[in-house]
């Protein structure tokens, strides 16, 4: 057999939270009760979601996920993101609900993921049908300890969710490879402690080392082979709070 349709039917707190949420990001409603039992469904394209709202559920106990397989992960996060930024005026990064920066993880063959958690605590995660054909190639420069621990940070906290290991994985290995590591890998590395810093509540720290990105010395090769990771920066800096006077790098 075959045009089976899978329909992910997940909780939330509130079925107002996810309207107004998804209908932010383009998607409309095609159903929705408040008897006997909350409930609402909706749909961008082809993909629907139905959502059942649950007296007292705390989404940052959430256990609900999906995954959805699309033709291009860039595009569809791009119109999310301008979504996002038309109506919250920043794309979110930290806080329930956000969204997560397409990168590659070992543990999809290097699929340039993303996810959006959404104000159930859901994490909707989408990966492109097949695997990325425009990974670079690791033999262009050294790849040592710190690819090794940005490798696993990101199953860490894009795939489990457990921010806190990431960023102190993240943290051990700079503290030992940062005078060493190849620029390409150390701004990688930098660009994703720093998004880590925001899902944290900690916007001094994500300030300070998307400084120190800055002055992280690049060649036009390795520029041209960060434009996607120098772009999440500049996202994240948009999304960092006004600095109070006075306030410095920490």
């Amino acid at each position: 057999m075959a045009n089976e349709v899978t329909i992910p039917l997940l909780p939330c707190r509130s079925i107002d939270e996810i309207t107004e949420f998804y209908g932010a990001l383009g998607f409309t409603t095609t159903y929705r009760q408040t008897r006997p039992n909350p409930y609402v469904a909706v749909q961008r394209e082809d993909l629907q979601l139905h959502f059942g709202g649950i007296e007292g559920f705390d989404p940052e106990q959430s256990y609900g996920s999906c995954v959805v397989i699309v033709p291009d992960t860039g595009a569809i996060h791009q119109a999310f993101a301008e979504a996002m930024r038309a109506a919250y005026g920043k794309v979110l990064v930290s806080g329930i609900p956000r969204m997560t920066s397409p990168r590659q993880r070992k543990n999809t063959g290097k699929r340039a993921g993303f996810s959006v958690v959404d104000p159930g605590g859901n994490w909707i995660r989408f990966f492109p049908a097949t695997e990325d054909k425009d990974v670079p190639d690791e033999s262009s420069y050294p790849t040592g300890r710190l690819t090794k621990a940005l490798e696993n940070a990101i199953v860490l906290g894009d795939s489990k969710g457990d921010t806190h290991q990431a960023a102190r994985i993240l943290d051990s290995t700079l503290t030992r490879e940062r005078a060493s590591a190849h620029p390409v890998e150390l701004v990688e590395t930098l660009v994703y402690r720093a998004e880590l810093a925001l899902r944290l509540d900690d916007a001094p720290r994500a300030r300070a080392l998307l400084t120190e990105v800055d002055g992280v010395p690049l060649g036009d090769g390795e520029r041209v082979r960060l434009t996607n990771t120098l772009a999440v920066a500049r996202e994240l800096e948009g999304s960092l709070p006004t600095a109070p006077t006075g306030e410095g790098a920490v």
